[in-house]
């Protein structure tokens, strides 16, 4: 892939991923500038084979830098015949590299050289060099045509190495001059090297040869592979039909090495992976094939053994059995634990579970042992070492240390001090405040299509929504990608009455004029209104905004002492959300309002769910509140959660929301499948059309309001008597439901598995995402919430596969048609995840559709 100058940066939400995925490396996620241009390099570990002056010396040849005379240029005119000139960088740890970058030499416009080929070599040791080669073999890369343009080369595949040579390459000889960088991150397995046996042919019945060899293996090859890394290292995981592959123009089996078990002795292969220290390993993770089908099972036992140094292997190995699965033949991570074993090398030897046995990646979860690797120099005398983990490390710097840590002491108590003294204050001016906030309801926004948000996430402060990192991502997508945060840089400021915290009271727009053609984001145009228990987010459009324009709110006020608490269903960072049962709201609620459990009686005990604001809650925590009755008072719909009445005379601020009494729709399904219905029988297929197509009524309306849920699915649909269905919002705040949300760092949570495409990559939330989020929820009803969606699969692979829908080139995993689900009802999903939003059919569409399915059943 050829990207030019401008390459765009990713979200926040890719850029936190390779950090802290733990081992292993996702190669379309790993792509981070590595400090060439930014300067994170130092000088002094860049060197060349020559310079022509001091002022083209190595330290100049940095990607888009016009330092000295604009680049590093060797001495002599590259020869085609003599390639001897190199730019070497040292990164002083192993890098998973992805991406290189060069540029030729400009120096504002008196430059006019460059380089139009190169190639690479790597080293992970300083002594071993390598030729990088891509999956066909070739080893030149094309440069560059002029001296201005930045040109990114993908690497595929990958490579690990700690020191890296760009060596210019001409078709005559001719002076050069060279830019470069490196993109990827660190290679955090540690691996350096894996011994194994060659990889082997297999013929299908139909004469078809499926080549299982490791191509891109970068050791030695014979009878076995020695001192190299390759396709078990390079970040792509195969298929589950291993004659498909990722790549195109490849051959069938490309993805996977797999050996047969006629072929060893012993019944099993034996692989030896040697690591740059003596770490502490707590997993090791294989994929494998499972097509059994056809003769391939992942392997039925594992036996690993350990070594500390260049001694003998330790006697006392770590084994595994798995159960092997013989109905599901998809392909998978298999997770073998290593009890937290010190090892510089490790001996696996896997045993075969059937005919054929085939992997795609092996990563390792470890930690650098707590004790001193250095190398002794080489005149010391040879003293046997043993090495003991309780060894405690120089203490020389224990002073500082202590000096640190007093220093932070001293920080922290300033901290305390401050936010009591705010509190004090808070305290003081509530009354003040409590009226200034109630003059605060009128929202208007500058542009017709913009929304303010009804959020229930912690909002992040404006000088959060840009990259806090040391470095952006390079993501050479299609011309269709939107970067955030130059789109939130390129809409027209906010101001109020206080200063924007990217959750702020009133907003009004400012006087400047927003840039014709600017593509709508929605997260850059809106203004906050967040909520408290940590539930979902709805988007609320400018042309609705006149709910907010009322004085009064359409509840009223209820007798807190009638509430009666009986269990806490969640919480988020400023409030709580409670079951609480009650009597006598039956006069509170509307005569066209039938409310759940009534029954028609009077003073009958009824569930309500009330959501509480905190009293430590921020002001504008308590503005959001109010700002969220208002909206929820004017939502009528016999299929969403109505507001009730609200607690605000004093604190805490409380509103009440009906509550169904058989809970959540995905604990209620999930129920079903154990044997205890709690309907009095188990739903058919009927029933789960029927409250499929109340989902869709709810979304219906709150699409005709223009109204974005943004966290549609089933954790947030409470289910009542005789199946009916109503849409929440606050499944976020149950821990029950935590392993459904994606953290970014210091940021908020996403529910990445329900998300489109779109949300993830562009950060475009709209009643099309909505759409999408309903076919996975339709998804979950069908399956009777047995399982997350996509549960196959890691959040860093859902990731990427939303980036497959983004490529839009056929490679997109889609979630299965469930057991109990129609064809026509599945084909109703597939048409919520079609690429093209304006390809997917709206609400009105949806509803009609499974009614119709309904009528036909």
């Amino acid at each position: 892939q050829d990207t030019r100058r401008d390459a765009p940066t990713v979200p926040m939400l890719l850029m936190k991923m390779c950090s802290s995925h733990p081992a292993g490396v996702i190669a379309a996620v790993c792509r981070y500038p590595l400090g060439m241009s930014g300067g994170h390099i130092p000088d002094e570990d860049i060197s060349a084979s020559s310079h022509w002056s001091d002022s083209t010396a190595a330290k100049y040849g940095r990607l888009d830098s016009e330092g000295g005379d604009g680049a590093w240029c060797p001495k002599t005119p590259v020869d085609p015949n003599d390639l001897k000139e190199f730019l070497q960088i040292d990164l002083h740890a192993l890098h998973f590299i992805t991406l290189v970058g060069t540029q030729g030499r400009h120096a504002k416009g008196h430059g006019n050289e460059f380089s139009p080929m190169y190639k690479i070599n790597y080293s992970r040791d300083g002594t071993r060099w390598m030729s990088w080669r891509n999956r066909h073999g070739k080893q030149v890369l094309d440069g560059n045509t002029n001296t201005y343009d930045i040109v990114l080369k993908d690497l595929e595949p990958p490579l690990i190495a700690r020191f890296v040579r760009f060596l210019p390459v001409t078709d005559h000889s001719m002076n050069v001059c060279l830019r470069v960088e490196l993109y990827g991150c660190v290679w955090l397995d540690g691996l350096v090297s894996y011994n194994a046996p060659v990889g082997q042919q297999l013929i299908l019945p139909g004469g078809t040869i499926i080549y299982l060899n490791d191509s891109v293996y970068d050791g030695a090859f014979g009878y076995s592979m020695t001192e190299g890394l390759g396709q078990l290292t390079d970040g792509v995981s195969g298929l589950d039909d291993f004659t498909q592959t990722h790549e195109y123009h490849v051959w069938p089996g490309y993805d996977y090495v797999g050996w047969r078990n006629e072929s060893t002795a012993g019944g099993y292969v034996e692989i030896t992976f040697e690591f740059d220290r003596i770490r502490n390993f707590t997993a090791m993770k294989v994929h494998c094939n499972n097509m059994f089908a056809k003769g391939v099972k992942i392997f039925k036992e594992v036996q690993c053994y350990f070594r500390a140094d260049t001694s003998e292997w330790e006697p006392s190995a770590v084994s595994s059995v798995l159960v092997l699965d013989d109905v599901n033949p998809s392909a998978r991570f298999v997770t073998v634990p290593l009890l937290h074993r010190m090892a510089s090398a490790i001996k696996c030897q896997y045993y075969f579970a059937d005919t054929w046995m085939m992997f795609s990646e092996i990563t390792f979860q470890s930690d650098a042992a707590m004790y001193n690797n250095s190398v002794p120099p080489a005149d010391a005398p040879v003293v046997p070492t043993t090495y003991d983990p309780t060894l405690k490390v120089d203490d020389s710097n224990t002073r500082i240390l202590i000096g640190c840590l007093v220093a932070i002491i001293f920080i922290l108590v300033a901290i305390i001090v401050i936010i009591l003294w705010r509190q004090f204050w808070q305290k003081m001016l509530e009354k003040a405040s409590r009226r200034m906030l109630d003059d605060e309801m009128t929202v208007s926004l500058s542009l017709p299509s913009e929304s303010s948000m009804f959020n229930h996430n912690h909002s992040s402060s404006s000088s959060e929504q840009e990259s806090s990192s040391t470095y952006d991502r390079i993501f050479p997508l299609g011309p269709d990608y939107q970067e955030p945060s130059r789109l939130i840089r390129k809409l027209p400021e906010f101001t109020s009455g206080e200063e924007d915290t990217g959750c702020s009271g009133p907003a009004k727009p400012s006087q400047a004029s927003v840039p014709e053609g600017v593509p709508h984001y929605a997260e850059a145009d809106i203004v906050n209104l967040q909520g408290v228990t940590g539930g979902n987010t709805y988007s609320v459009p400018a042309l609705t905004m006149d709910l907010l324009s009322g004085k009064d709110v359409a509840v009223e006020e209820f007798p807190r002492k009638l509430l009666t608490f009986k269990e806490k269903l969640g919480e988020g960072q400023f409030g709580e959300v409670h079951l609480c049962e009650v009597e006598g709201m039956e006069k509170f609620t509307g005569k066209d309002f039938a409310l759940e459990g009534l029954d028609g009686s009077l003073n009958h005990p009824v569930l309500v769910a009330v959501k509480m604001l905190r009293a430590d809650a921020n002001k504008n925590a308590r503005n959001d509140f109010l700002k969220e009755i208002k909206i929820m008072s004017r939502l009528k719909d016999p299929n969403i959660i109505r507001l009730l009445a609200v607690c605000i005379a004093d604190d805490p601020l409380c509103m009440i929301t009906e509550y169904m009494e058989n809970g959540d729709l995905n604990q209620f399904l999930s129920r079903q499948q154990a044997g205890s219905p709690s309907a009095g029988h188990a739903p058919t297929v009927s029933d789960l059309q029927f409250m499929a197509t109340q989902i869709a009524s709810g979304m219906k309306y709150l699409s005709s309001l223009n109204f974005v849920h943004r966290d549609l699915a089933t954790r947030n649909c409470l289910v009542g008597k005789h199946y009916t269905i109503k849409i929440a919002d606050f499944g976020m705040s149950r821990n029950l439901y935590s392993g459904d949300y994606y953290r970014i760092q210091g940021r908020a949570v996403l529910p990445i598995r329900w998300m489109s495409w779109e949300s993830i990559l562009l950060g475009k939330f709209t009643t099309a995402s909505d759409v999408w989020a309903f076919g996975v929820t339709l998804w979950e009803t069908f399956t009777l919430c047995r399982e997350q969606p996509y549960s196959q699969m890691s959040d860093e692979q859902v990731i990427e596969n939303t980036g497959e829908f983004f490529r839009d080139q056929g490679r997109q995993t889609y979630l299965p048609q469930p057991v109990l689900c129609p064809d026509s009802v599945y084909k109703l999903m597939l048409s919520c995840w079609r690429r093209d939003t304006k390809d997917r059919p709206s609400f009105q569409d949806i509803h009609r559709l499974l009614q119709d399915s309904a009528s036909e059943e």
